[in-house]
């Protein structure tokens, strides 16, 4: 039997990372098993622990890389406007605050689909989260500084970053209380994350 490539074990490792983000934005991180994980990504039970010591390792992988692909769209995002900070936190607000985010956590941010995990999965699983969570108040600060600039006036970092973490945790805030009612109360769900955008944009 031939010798799998180190490329095809790269490859392999990034469809478990995939497959598992999804299902774990999906069902949390409980929610879905090694088995069925491996299904997912075309792959046997067995050959899960050839690239992962535990599903804990795992949980950490997804979310390190979650974060890492949420930032990167957060930097293009600043990078699409380079000359307004104010339309690239409009932006910002209207990706994130809204139905196609809140009906697909599978393909969301995870800042959103796995606030809970990281809650109940320990230090380490909390140590990623914060570290995205840092990278994400860093971005919108610099923006929030680079609004004031450009309507002439200087913010204090401190009061830059005061309103960042206000910003984030209401726009994560907002995805959560729309996705907990959408099916039993959708009209309120959308109320939710529209009366929620008006709001952050308005800042």
């Amino acid at each position: 039997m031939p010798r799998i490539t180190q490329e095809q074990k790269r490859l392999n490792r990034e469809k478990i990372v995939t497959a598992a983000g999804e299902g774990f934005r999906l069902r949390g991180i409980d929610g879905v098993g090694i088995e069925q994980l491996m299904n997912s990504a075309g792959m046997t039970h067995g050959g899960f622990y050839n690239h992962f010591a535990s599903k804990d390792a795992l949980a950490l992988e997804v979310l390190h890389q979650g974060f890492t692909d949420s930032l990167a769209a957060l930097a293009a995002t600043r990078e699409a406007h380079p000359d307004s900070a104010r339309a690239a936190l409009h932006e910002m607000v209207d990706r994130y605050v809204n139905a196609e985010h809140r009906d697909h956590p599978e393909a969301g941010c995870a800042s959103a689909a796995l606030v809970s995990d990281a809650g109940r999965h320990g230090a380490a699983a909390q140590a990623e989260y914060r570290r995205g969570l840092d990278g994400y108040f860093e971005a919108i600060a610099d923006m929030i500084t680079e609004c004031a600039r450009e309507s002439g006036t200087e913010l204090a970092a401190a009061e830059a970053r005061d309103q960042a973490v206000a910003l984030f945790s209401q726009m994560v805030g907002a995805l959560l209380l729309s996705r907990a009612i959408t099916d039993a109360a959708p009209e309120l769900s959308d109320e939710v994350l529209a009366a929620n955008r008006r709001r952050l944009k308005a800042v």
